[in-house]
Formats: C-alpha cells, structure tokens, sequence
C-alpha cells in the first residue's frame, strides 16, 4: 500500500474475525505468509480452507478454520445458536462445509438435543450422554441449568473456581460424546489465560508488527471479559476466546494487517442486530457483554439495525478497536482496492464484510522542484530585487537567509521553490541578477491539503481566506493583502482583524 492509504472497514453486516481475515485476504495479503504464521503456532486441531463463495450474488472471499472433532464450538451452527427458526436461510448459495439438518441430526457427527430441561442449553455429563458440549462452568453450572457428574463422584479440583477463570494453567477436559451411531470420542475443551497467549504467539512465525498487535487484540478482549466476569485481567481463562479458531483467526488478521502495511484504518460505525444468541455461559442478549465492554471501554461507534442476530462478535470488536484510528472518511477519497470477505452466518443481511483501500484525494501527492544558491558577493538590495522578479516568473516561494561559507565568509542562501515547467526561467533570472556561477536543482515529494478561496464578509468589509482542509478538520488562514488593507482602512490592529475574518469563518461552517 501506498504510505498515504487508508483501510475503510464498511461493518454494514458487521464484523468477525474470519470475515476480517478473508476481507483482507482479498485485498492482496499475502496468503503464504499467513500460511506459514499460523503452521508455526504450537497449536493443534484445526486446518484452514480458502475458497471463493458467493453471499446474495455477491463473490467473497471465505476464510475457514476448520477444526477437528476434539475442538468444534458450533460457533457456525445457527440451529444451536439461535434454535431451529432462526434466520435459517438455505438458498443454496452457501458453501461453507457446515450441513444443519433440522431432524436432530448434524452433519459433524453430534447429536443435538435441544429440550426443554436446558435452560442455557447445555448438558454436561461425565461419562453419559451430552447435548452439545460447549461451554462449561464448573461448580456454578446449576444456576444455568447445567448437569455435571464426574466418574468418581468427586468434585474435581476441590477449593477451585472453575467457571473458566481464576486458573493460572490450561485447563483441559476430556468429555464422552454420544452420538446417535452409538460412537463416543473425547471432546478436548483448553480454557487459556493471557500468559498461556502471550506463550502461543511468542513462538510464532512473524513480524514483531504483527505478533504486538495480535497480542493487542487478545488483551482487549480480556479486559471485556474481565468486566464482564468482575474479575481481574491477569485471572481471565477464557475457552471462548482461547479456543483454537479464535487464537487462528486473531493471529491470521493480524499477519494480514501488517503484510498490508496498513497504518490507519477509518471504521464509520459498527451495524449490531438483536436478540439472544447461544455461547459458553448461556443464552445472551445481543450484543453479548464482552462485545458491549469493548463497545464501551473503546467508544466505538454502533448503530442497532432491525435485524435479528450476532452481526459483531467479540473477536471482530476487539480487531476494530485495536486498529481503528478514524471514525470520519475523508470528503473526498479514491477507492483504490476492494476486498470481500463472506461470514458463515445466514441472517438477513449479506454476511460480508466490505474492505476498501481508499486515498485521501483531499491530501494530493505531487512533486516539486527547490533551487538553491549561495552568494557571497551580493547586496541585500538586489537579493530583494531577485525575489520579486522570481514571484513574478511563478515561483512558488522564494526565501535567502544568512550562511557562512569556506574561510568564514558571510553569504546568502538563496532558496526557490517552484514547478518543473518554470525551472529555466527561474534559473536564468538568478544567473543574471545575481554573482552567483551555480544552481543546485533537487526534486522533492510533498503532500497539499485540497484548498479554495472564499471571500468573507465582516462589519469592515470583505476579506480573502483560503480554507484548507485536514483529514476532514477546515482550516481558515485570511490572505494578508486583505487584512492588511481592512486593518489600515479601519485603524484597527492587525491582528484584531485577523481574529474577526477567522471568526467569521467558523459561524459559516
């Protein structure tokens, strides 16, 4: 990316982090060196699929991670989420690999039963037969309706909290599924904390840019969780958050991010629906309380849309805040990339996310050319002479200031700056009003804000000001000519008229 490009986020469906990740795949991230990021992490169980697939005749990007049996969350899963008649859309345009079959039976080999005895709809049992083995909370399950029996009849870990906080290692359960073929296989739940993080990224294969700004977003989320669970940032086991398809995504978004050499990225407002969705700790309202923590702790911008459903989810918030630098676009910009990366969920909206690389045209590139001379035989009076004859040929800006040369000799440093087409012209009015035998020519990038001039009416009359403007902030700066002419006219200060013209100008806005 060009050093003046921003990143524009469009949340219109809001945000997770595999679309993140897709989004930014799209736009041209390097995909091998993603690859290789996330083959280096010290982390089991998942695979990662890249395809093209179409959401409501839109062509998107999918990022995928694919877990194995012993780490499936059923994050994607709308019949467990939200239950059978929620915003289930089988238009045929999703190909994801995800098969929701309404007869009880699911596609990834679990049984789910969704009965009336769950009131956060989840069965644990040690041994016997789970509903959905998805969250657990550990000595506190009954407030939830939560049914937890170990083996042994025992307690595990007597004296410790085990909601998935407080613990300072991974805590690991090995669970029995039964499924309806009669087949068990261990579930392996890992409720990690930052240090067992900051441990996992600190392996991986990456920039420094990258692994500090993954490890930003991990840090964002638990301080949400650590409000939401009123416990103290460094206590934080979060399963959710430290399950596998979240530690991949948050690592791939940030490697993409920093491949891209993005520096500002502008997110105008973040699209949320409504309702209640399924998670760890239960039934939820939208949206959930880690996501409204980073909502709030961050002050990102949200707007509530007339639709059912988990459009923003806690790692997609935790991406916005940790890389947001603007909430405003820039009056006038240039769309110079499109990227579209296609979420799993069906709800009303089209689940994409919009990533667009856009140039500031109110910030225009260009180049220009700086002669400079020193002369050391030349009177202040024909230097001022020079200037004006300079101003008059088209130079930009012309200045001279004192030097000492070799043998400590005063001198003038004679400085223009002025457009390529008016460099021989200028060159020989130096040569020729000047000592000088010698001219350095340099060619220089710069950056112009956009500006115009406006005429200003004030109780002294009217006034020149050029406006300017500044990532979207105007600056007024009144023309000299004019406030000196009104400030003699009107005996009055100058800068008492300057303030007056500045004044006026921003009653106008």
């Amino acid at each position: 990316m060009d050093s003046g490009d921003k990143l524009y986020l469009e949340c219109y469906s809001g945000i997770s982090g595999d679309m993140t990740v897709a989004a930014l795949l799209d736009l041209g991230a390097d995909e091998n060196v993603m690859r290789e990021a996330l083959e280096s992490l010290p982390v089991q169980g998942f695979q990662i699929e890249i395809k093209r697939v179409t959401k409501s005749g839109i062509d998107a990007c999918d990022f995928n991670v694919v877990l194995d049996a012993e780490h499936e969350n059923h994050d994607h899963d709308m019949e467990y989420l939200h239950g059978h008649d929620h915003g289930h859309h089988h238009d045929g345009e999703e190909s994801h690999g995800h098969s929701h079959r309404h007869d009880g039976e699911e596609a990834h080999g679990h049984s789910h039963h969704h009965d009336e005895e769950e009131t956060c709809g989840h069965g644990h049992h040690h041994g016997g037969e789970e509903s959905h083995g998805h969250g657990h909370h550990h000595g506190q399950e009954e407030a939830c309706g939560h049914s937890h029996h170990h083996h042994d009849g025992e307690e595990a870990h007597q004296g410790v909290r085990e909601e998935g906080y407080g613990h300072d290692h991974v805590h690991s359960h090995d669970h029995i599924h039964s499924h309806e073929d009669g087949h068990g296989h261990p579930h392996h739940h890992e409720h990690r904390g930052m240090a067992e993080i900051r441990e996992i990224i600190g392996q991986g294969k990456m920039t420094e840019g990258a692994r500090t700004l993954a490890l930003k977003i991990f840090q964002i989320l638990a301080e949400a969780e650590s409000k939401a669970h009123n416990v103290p940032v460094d206590q934080v086991h979060f399963h959710e958050v430290g399950a596998v398809d979240s530690i991949v995504d948050i690592v791939a978004a940030a490697v993409c991010l920093d491949n891209l050499g993005i520096r500002e990225v502008v997110v105008p407002m973040l699209c949320e629906g409504t309702g209640t969705i399924r998670c760890q700790h239960g039934i939820l309202p939208v949206p959930v309380p880690a996501v409204a923590n980073i909502m709030k702790l961050h002050r990102l911008p949200v707007r509530i849309v007339d639709a059912e459903g988990e459009f923003v989810t806690p790692t997609g918030a935790a991406i916005v805040a940790a890389v947001k630098t603007s909430e405003t676009l820039p009056r006038d910009f240039s769309v110079e990339k499109v990227g579209i990366g296609a979420g799993k969920r069906n709800y009303e909206r089209p689940g994409i996310l919009r990533a667009m690389v856009i140039r500031d045209k109110s910030e225009e590139r260009d180049t220009i050319f700086k002669l400079e001379t020193n002369i050391d035989d030349c009177t202040g009076e024909a230097l001022g002479y020079v200037m004006g004859q300079l101003f008059e040929a088209g130079a930009r800006d012309v200045h001279y200031m004192p030097v000492f040369m070799k043998k400590n000799r005063p001198a003038w440093q004679l400085n223009v700056i002025c457009g390529q087409k008016d460099i021989q012209k200028l060159e020989h009015i130096i040569f020729r009003e000047t000592t000088t035998i010698g001219i350095r020519r340099v060619e220089m990038e710069r950056t112009v804000l956009a500006r115009e001039q406006k005429t200003v009416r004030t109780p002294l009359g009217e006034a020149q000001v050029k406006v300017c403007q500044a990532r979207g902030v105007k600056r007024f700066y009144p023309e000299y000519d004019s406030i000196a002419k009104l400030a003699g006219n009107n005996q009055v200060p100058f800068s008492y008229v300057y303030q007056m013209v500045q004044k006026q100008c921003i009653d106008e806005l």
